[in-house]
């Protein structure tokens, strides 16, 4: 019996680490949709155990900087790996 337990304790704990990450996204996403200096639609997050990572386009390293601040500030969140790309000039011009 101990051994079903510690099984069902494991998935109960893999469900809560799902929703927690899923909370992650949406509270990241939500920070990034309320800052008038980023971009949320121009940024995909995805969240594992905590650890949010982000891809996308940005205008400059100033952007990516912030973004990177405004994910690392929602609770639950251990650690950011940004992988976000910066525009070239001409590029955020023709905008």
């Amino acid at each position: 019996k101990a051994a079903k337990a510690s099984r069902s304790d494991t998935s109960r704990s893999t469900i809560a680490e799902t929703v927690d990450d899923a909370s992650i996204t949406a509270q990241v996403k939500y920070a990034l949709l309320t800052n008038r200096a980023t971009s949320a639609l121009r940024t995909t997050v995805h969240t594992r155990d905590g650890v949010v990572t982000l891809h996308g386009e940005v205008k400059s390293d100033a952007e990516k900087s912030l973004v990177n601040k405004l994910a690392g500030d929602v609770r639950g969140v251990r650690s950011v790996k940004n992988e976000m790309t910066v525009a070239s000039a001409e590029h955020v011009q023709n905008r």
